[in-house]
C-alpha cells in the first residue's frame, strides 16, 4: 500500500504562520532593529492575514458578531500599537492594522450584496469603486499598510478560487501591490557581473506559497485557540512597546 504525500496548511497553521512572522517583523521594529531578516520574514504576514480575513468572511456563522470583535480588538490595540510603532500613548499618524481589516471587511460585504443583487453592471461598478474608495480611505485614515493594505484583501477578494487564473491573478496583484506601489528599501545583488535590485517588501509574494497550500481545511479549532489569535496582537504589541520603552 503506498501512502500519498500531501503538503496543506489549515486556518489554524495559517493563523500560527502569520503570528510568528508577525513577531518577528515587530521584534525588529522595536528592540531587535539591524536584524533584516527579521522584517524580511514579517513580510509575509500581512498577505496571510489578508487572506484569512477574507475566508473569514465566508465561513463566519455571524458577520455582524465578527466585525464587533474586529472593532473591539482595534480599539484594545490602539495604544499597545502606539507604544511599539511611535514610542508614545498618542500616535495619530498611523493606526493599528485591524482598522485595515475592518475597512476591508467592509468593502468585501458591499462586493457581496452587489453580487447576489444578479445584476453584472452593478457588480463591476461597485467592485471599481470599491478599489477606489479602499485606496482613498486606506490612505487618509491612515491604517497600517495604507491603501496597500485594503488592496490586498480585495485582491483576496476578487481573485478568490483555485484556478490557474486566479493563482496568477493573486501573483501579478501582490507583485505591483508590494513591489510598485510599496516598493522601499531594495537590496543590491551583483550576479554574472549584472546589478540586481531586490525590493525587501517583495519577500510579501513568499506569503503565496503557504496560501496556495490551504485546501479549505480549518485544522485545530477551538475558542480558546481563537481567542489567543485574537489576544496576541495588542499582548505582544504593548509586551515589545513597553520593551521599547524602558530597555
Amino acid at each position: 500500500m503506498k501512502t500519498k504525500l500531501s503538503f496543506e496548511t489549515t486556518s489554524a497553521s495559517l493563523h500560527i504562520l502569520a503570528m510568528a512572522c508577525m513577531l518577528c517583523d515587530h521584534l525588529w521594529g522595536t528592540i531587535v532593529p539591524g536584524n533584516d531578516w527579521l522584517t524580511c520574514i514579517g513580510r509575509l504576514t500581512f498577505p496571510i492575514f489578508a487572506f484569512l480575513l477574507v475566508e473569514g468572511y465566508f465561513h463566519t456563522s455571524s458577520l455582524k458578531k465578527y466585525m464587533i470583535r474586529l472593532l473591539v480588538f482595534a480599539l484594545i490595540s490602539e495604544i499597545p500599537f502606539n507604544l511599539a510603532m511611535g514610542s508614545r500613548v498618542f500616535y495619530p499618524i498611523h493606526q493599528n492594522v485591524l482598522w485595515s481589516f475592518l475597512l476591508s471587511l467592509l468593502l468585501i460585504h458591499w462586493n457581496e450584496k452587489a453580487r447576489k443583487s444578479g445584476k453584472l453592471w452593478k457588480r463591476i461598478v461597485v467592485g471599481a469603486a470599491s478599489v477606489a474608495v479602499g485606496a482613498m480611505l486606506g490612505l487618509l485614515t491612515m491604517v497600517d499598510f495604507y491603501h496597500a493594505g485594503v488592496l490586498t484583501a480585495l485582491t483576496f477578494y476578487f481573485f478568490r478560487g483555485k484556478k490557474w487564473w486566479n493563482y496568477l491573478a493573486q501573483l501579478l496583484c501582490l507583485w505591483y501591490i508590494n513591489v510598485e506601489i510599496l516598493s522601499g528599501f531594495a537590496y543590491e545583488l551583483h550576479l554574472f557581473g549584472t546589478t540586481f535590485f531586490l525590493v525587501r517588501q517583495g519577500f510579501a509574494l513568499l506569503a503565496l506559497l503557504p496560501i496556495w497550500l490551504y485546501k479549505g481545511r480549518q485544522g485545530h479549532h477551538s475558542k480558546a485557540f481563537r481567542w489567543f489569535c485574537y489576544v496576541f496582537y495588542p499582548a505582544h504589541l504593548l509586551i515589545l512597546g513597553l520593551l521599547k520603552l524602558y530597555l
